[in-house]
């Protein structure tokens, strides 16, 4: 089977979170009559294997998803979403781009290196959960738990994201910001908007600290990653009315944040301000991911030289865009990065991969990890 088989497979398998729909199976498949083992981690309803070949260092681990979003509106789809329709070399559907095409890939990658090289030094792993686009608690994350309790660590790690921006291998990320959210409610005392005397409005102290706030910029970003940013989200208040001035209100905030920074640190800085306006208030947070970053080594340098091989192009290294289950696997002191198809459709109506640059991931894929195992 072809990765573009492979894919189309996948596709018609609608495994939207935490619905693995058996993709995983069809992945084992290709791999189990090479000698490739599996190990299950299924937790709380979500799907998750390793599928391993070979032992000891280095060792090459290969990560993706096969959760897909909801599709929205089936019929505002020019064609069904999990119909994996080919017009003009382009393939339409849930999960074409995030992320289906990048496990077909990887899966047909590790095949035929094994293929070619089936007594080859270190382990190839294949990594996979079913609860990547959810909350990414039971994925990703438990695994590596798991491995980390039994001291199992990899060197290199490919996420097969879809990191590209204009074309196959123009973009490598080699980092990702760290995300903390966190929900306030500001509490007040209600009462007649003719008598403020005799009320609290917490819509006032809200717009004072966001005064505060926001009076200047985070940082200033650094050598590998942008300013850090900071984007209110959603904000509640009112009685639905224009005379009663409303006992609460609440606000949500996300910042996405570089490495100048730790939670802690912005966390401090959050509840400062809310101390600098003298605000009665109730916090949330939901700290989801810290900032990950690989400099220049034998990972990224083989995917340079695999992409200018199979692409004739330079990549850039990018830290921008949003989290990834890359940063579950960086703490680990593994080297990662994200390598995929474009990214221009990814959750969106009609999503779609050109069938092109499935077949390159699949040729720079095979070519790292033959940069990487057969030193």
């Amino acid at each position: 089977m072809s990765e573009i088989e492979l894919l189309k497979s996948l596709i018609q398998r609608p495994s939207q979170t935490p619905d693995d729909a058996d993709c995983m199976g069809i992945i084992f498949d290709q791999l189990s009559p090479l000698g490739f083992k599996i190990e299950w981690f299924d937790h709380n309803g979500v799907s998750n294997c390793l599928i391993t070949h070979g032992d000891g260092h280095p060792k090459v681990l290969l990560a993706g998803h096969t959760d897909v979003v909801p599709t929205g509106p089936e019929d505002d789809w020019t064609y069904p979403p999990y119909s994996a329709t080919v017009v003009d070399n382009i393939l339409y559907g849930r999960g074409a781009a995030d992320m289906k095409s990048g496990v077909a890939a990887l899966t047909i990658a590790a095949k035929q290196f094994v293929e070619a090289s089936p007594a080859h030094q270190g382990t190839l792993a294949l990594l996979l959960t079913s609860d990547e686009e959810g909350p990414a608690i039971d994925g990703t994350k438990h695994v590596i738990d798991q491995l980390q309790a039994r001291g199992e660590t990899y060197d290199y790690c490919i996420v097969g994201e879809p990191s590209s921006d204009r074309t196959f291998g123009d973009t490598i990320r080699v980092g990702r910001r760290g995300s903390l959210s966190a929900e306030i409610e500001f509490h007040g005392v209600q009462g007649h908007v003719a008598y403020p005397e005799k009320c609290k409005n917490p819509n006032h102290t809200m717009a004072d600290f966001l005064s505060v706030l926001m009076s200047s910029p985070l940082d200033n970003g650094n050598d590998y990653f942008p300013p850090s940013t900071l984007q209110i989200t959603n904000i509640h208040s009112g009685t639905g009315t224009h005379n009663v001035v409303p006992n609460r209100s609440e606000l949500w905030l996300n910042i996405r944040f570089n490495t100048e920074h730790t939670a802690a640190q912005l966390k401090a800085r959050i509840e400062n301000a809310l101390a600098d306006v003298d605000a009665n208030y109730s916090i949330q947070w939901r700290h989801t991911a810290d900032p990950f970053l690989t400099e220049q080594g034998k990972l990224i340098a083989a995917a340079q030289a695999s992409i200018t091989e199979a692409c004739n192009l330079t990549p850039a290294l990018s830290t921008a865009g949003g989290t990834s289950d890359g940063r579950f696997i960086a703490p680990t002191g593994t080297e990662v990065i994200e390598l995929g198809v474009r990214n221009e459709t990814i959750h969106q109506i009609n999503e779609n991969v050109d069938l092109a640059e499935v077949h390159q991931a699949r040729e720079v894929y095979l070519n790292i990890i033959q940069r990487l195992l057969n030193q």
